[in-house]
C-alpha cells in the first residue's frame, strides 16, 4: 500500500501539470500553433539533452551491464508485442495500423521519463532512456512500415533508388535517441564531464522534459473526442494490451531475473511498458492519412485511464522485483 501511495502520488502530480496545459487551451493562452512548436522542441532539443545528461556520471561497470541487458530485454518486449498485435488486431486499412501501434508503443519518454526520476531518481532515467533508444527503432522501422505500407521499389542501383533506400531508413538511424546516445555514452565509458558551460544548459534542457511534456499532453486532452474510440470494440483490445497486459507480461518477464539485474533497472523498464500509448501514434497517422480520430482517442483515453493503471503496475514491481 505504501509503494502504490508513492506511486498514486507522483502519478497525480503530472496530471497536475496536464491540468495546467488543458487549462492553457480552455482560455486560449496557447494554441495548436504554438503546442506543435513545444512538440518541436520536445523531440529535438529536450529529449538528445536529456540522454545526455543522464551519461554524466562517473563510469560504473555494473550499470554498463545493466545498460546492455535492458536494451536486449526491451527489444525481446518489443518484438513479442509486435507478434501479437498482427496477431489479434482487427479492423480496416485506415485503422488497423493504428490499433497495432497502439499496442506496441507507450508514451515512455513523455511519461515514463518524468515517472522514473520522480520515483527511481537518476539512475532510473539512465535505464528508462534505454527504453526510449529501443522504442524509437522500432517505431522508425516497423511502426513507419506499418503506417506508411510496403513502399515498392525496383531492382535497379540507380542513384535515386539508392537514395530512396537510404531516406528510408535514415529515421531508424538518425534520431533523437541515437544522437543523445551518440553523445552521451562515450563520455560515460570515458568517464569525461562536460564544462559547465556546456553541462549547466543541458542540464537545464532536460529539466524542461516533464513540465513541457505534460502541458503539452494536457493541451491535447483537453480538445479529444472520444466518441470513435467508444465505438470500436477492439479498441478496448488494444487499450487493455497497452495498460494492462504488456506491463503485467514485463513484471512476468523479470521475476525470475530479480536477482541478476539492478532493481532501478526492472522498475524504469516496468514504468516506460506501463505508460500510455505514445503520442507519435497520431503523429504518423495524421501524417500517413491513417485512423487519425481513432489514434486521438487511443493516446487521450489511455492517457486518462493510466491514473488508475500505472500506480498499482508498478508498486507491483516495486513488491516483487
Amino acid at each position: 500500500m505504501q509503494n502504490l501511495a508513492t506511486v498514486a502520488a507522483q502519478v497525480g502530480v503530472l496530471f497536475a501539470l496536464m491540468a495546467v496545459g488543458a487549462v492553457c487551451r480552455r482560455v486560449r493562452l496557447v494554441d495548436e500553433a504554438s503546442v506543435k512548436g513545444m512538440v518541436n522542441v520536445l523531440l529535438l532539443v529536450v529529449t538528445p539533452s536529456l540522454i545526455i545528461d543522464s551519461f554524466q556520471r562517473p563510469f560504473d561497470p555494473a550499470m554498463v551491464h545493466g545498460f546492455f541487458w535492458a536494451f536486449a530485454i526491451a527489444a525481446f518486449a518489443h518484438v513479442a508485442v509486435i507478434l501479437f498485435a498482427r496477431l489479434f488486431s482487427r479492423g480496416g486499412d485506415r485503422s488497423r495500423p493504428v490499433l497495432r501501434l497502439a499496442m506496441v508503443f507507450s508514451n515512455a519518454g513523455f511519461m515514463g521519463i518524468p515517472l522514473e526520476q520522480a520515483i527511481l531518481g537518476s539512475e532510473g532515467v539512465f535505464y528508462g532512456i534505454v527504453y526510449v533508444v529501443v522504442f524509437n527503432f522500432f517505431m522508425w522501422s516497423w511502426g513507419l512500415y506499418e503506417m506508411r505500407g510496403k513502399v515498392p521499389l525496383s531492382n535497379s542501383n540507380s542513384k535515386l533508388e539508392l537514395k530512396e533506400r537510404w531516406r528510408s531508413l535514415r529515421p531508424m538511424l538518425v534520431n533523437p535517441g541515437t544522437v543523445g546516445i551518440a553523445i552521451g555514452l562515450p563520455l560515460f565509458f570515458a568517464s569525461l564531464s562536460l564544462p559547465a558551460i556546456l553541462k549547466t544548459p543541458i542540464g537545464l534542457l532536460a529539466g524542461l522534459n516533464t513540465p513541457l511534456a505534460m502541458l503539452v499532453i494536457g493541451f491535447y486532452l483537453a480538445g479529444a473526442d472520444f466518441r470513435r474510440v467508444v465505438r470500436m470494440p477492439s479498441a478496448y483490445l488494444a487499450a487493455a494490451v497497452r495498460l494492462l497486459v504488456y506491463p503485467f507480461a514485463m513484471v512476468a518477464l523479470l521475476f525470475p531475473l530479480r536477482t541478476h539485474f539492478p532493481r532501478e533497472m526492472m522498475l524504469a523498464l516496468v514504468t516506460a511498458a506501463s505508460a500510455p500509448v505514445a503520442a507519435m501514434v497520431s503523429m504518423f497517422a495524421s501524417k500517413f492519412s491513417r485512423d487519425v480520430d481513432l489514434s486521438v482517442g487511443l493516446v487521450s483515453g489511455t492517457t486518462l485511464l493510466s491514473i488508475f493503471t500505472m500506480p498499482p503496475v508498478i508498486a507491483l514491481a516495486m513488491e516483487v522485483l
